[in-house]
């Protein structure tokens, strides 16, 4: 209970400070907020939660349907009439217009004269019988208007589909796999962009601050030459060069801080909520100690594939069913009928139950072909996993091979940057006592600043392309 409660507050808390500025955010809280906040992990977890949805709506065709279903009708004609009484079982002789009939047969008995030998003679007449037989019965063609209520209740059920429905259900349930992994994916690319962001936001602040030295090292250089220029030791020209150095990195280091300010955006953006100020990382990002076997058995792209494999077998499944199996149904209906709402339910109620068998014995082929398709398909599919495979491996090697190749060349740099600042701060002494010119000690400077960037750029690509290893092995939460 405890945990779910720090769950659910843990981030309207960090939200909270964050606004407030009373806490620098850290990377492990902001991971936290992300997974909570971020719009489009949410859409993910809207996706996922749909997938299990339908997996629910398939594997509830096991259980059958149940519907009710309540007729109303009122009708003149012949046919609906009839049967309307019929159904209630309130049909009589006299819906089969047996009145007109007897009509004729009382004709002839008055014909007769109550002589029933006489009476037999005539209704052996041809003649007589066809004109009796002719009578249109005007109660069954003419009737009266009538109201009709039917409530009935049917339950159907499946009892066996030829595994289709257990195929399908399957499929469903790859599918919010599928869902799932997608929601993984989309929080592990989050995850790595706020990541890097906070790292990108580390080497900013890093070479702020080693332009700001250079930028005071300028300043003092500045005030230096504008005290020799008073002595007559120094030109204005050398302190027009200091001037445009100075303005260079001024430029600079305001492009820096544009930048900080865009990464900022754009980590409130990932966190959905205002962030100014964090905390950022002191420590380089260590490489990641798993082996490509470990990559290859997480990896979301791999474990997509196999997934769907799976699909492509119950496919195959689900198309058989029709190629082989019949389909077998069960049903049973209550009803009851009358001229008025639910009357006399009990004396007018009917049942039926019932049985089907459907098995499809020929269809042109159209199965076959569809089984046939599906094989292909699974062979496809088969082949993209080993695909998959393949590149993720070469991936790796290529990322691991760059990671080797930047350690060496960060180290190298560090050194370069190290010997550039033991040369600035010569020629600067070696300038006061007029031995170098200005523009020998800019040049060493600027050497000092490309240094610097060069630095930074190469660090910058390392954590990415760690942080890129790492996705490839993402199945970790």
């Amino acid at each position: 209970m405890k945990k779910k409660f720090l769950t659910i507050f843990f981030p309207l808390l960090l939200l909270h400070a964050s606004e407030t500025q009373q806490h620098s955010l850290t990377l492990d809280e902001a991971l936290q907020v992300l997974k909570a906040q971020n719009l489009e992990i949410k859409v993910a977890n809207f996706d996922e939660k749909v997938a299990q949805t339908d997996t629910k709506t398939v594997s509830g065709m096991n259980w059958g349907k149940l519907d009710l279903q309540q007729d109303f009708a009122r009708s003149n004609d012949a046919g609906n009439v009839f049967g309307f009484k019929l159904t209630s079982r309130e049909a009589t002789f006299r819906d089969f217009g047996f009145s007109d009939f007897l009509g004729g047969v009382g004709q002839a008995l008055s014909m007769s004269n109550g002589d029933f030998n006489a009476f037999s003679q005539m209704m052996q007449n041809p003649a007589m019988a066809d004109q009796l037989l002719s009578t249109a019965p005007d109660d069954l063609n003419y009737p009266e208007d009538r109201n009709f209520y039917q409530t009935k209740l049917k339950y159907e059920i499946p009892l066996f589909t030829g595994f289709k429905i257990s195929s399908y259900a399957n499929i469903m349930k790859a599918m919010a796999k599928m869902k799932n992994l997608d929601k993984q994916k989309v929080y592990k690319e989050k995850q790595y962009q706020l990541k890097k962001s906070f790292y990108d936001m580390a080497l900013l602040k890093s070479s702020i601050a080693h332009l700001n030295v250079i930028y005071n090292n300028i300043q003092v250089l500045e005030d230096t030459t504008k005290e020799m220029i008073d002595v007559g030791y120094a030109k204005k020209v050398d302190l027009l060069e200091v001037q445009a150095k100075k303005a260079n990195v001024k430029r600079l280091l305001t492009q820096m801080e544009a930048n900080k300010q865009l990464l900022y955006h754009f980590i409130s953006f990932l966190l959905n909520q205002k962030v100014t100020n964090i905390a950022t990382p002191t420590k380089q990002v260590p490489m990641p100690n798993f082996s490509d076997e470990q990559i290859l058995t997480t990896n979301l792209d791999i474990q997509k594939a196999k997934t769907g494999l799976q699909i492509r077998e119950n496919m195959i499944q689900a198309n058989e069913s029709g190629l082989y199996y019949p389909m077998v149904g069960a049903f049973a209906e209550i009803a009851t009928a009358d001229n008025t709402f639910l009357g006399d339910a009990s004396d007018h109620q009917a049942y039926t139950v019932g049985a089907r068998l459907t098995w499809n014995i020929f269809n042109g082929g159209i199965d076959g072909a569809k089984v046939e398709k599906a094989k292909l398909e699974k062979l496809k599919t088969a082949s993209q996993v080993e695909l998959a495979k393949k590149g993720i491996m070469l991936k790796i090697a290529k990322i691991r091979t760059e990671i080797t190749s930047l350690d060496s060349e960060i180290a190298s740099l560090k050194k370069e940057l190290e010997l550039a600042n033991t040369i600035y701060e010569n020629y600067e002494g070696r300038y006061k006592e007029k031995l170098v010119s200005m523009n020998d000690v800019i040049i060493k400077q600027s050497q000092q600043i490309e240094k610097i960037l060069q630095l930074q750029m190469a660090i910058n690509k390392r954590t990415e392309r760690v942080f890129a290893l790492e996705k490839l092995a993402n199945g970790e939460e």
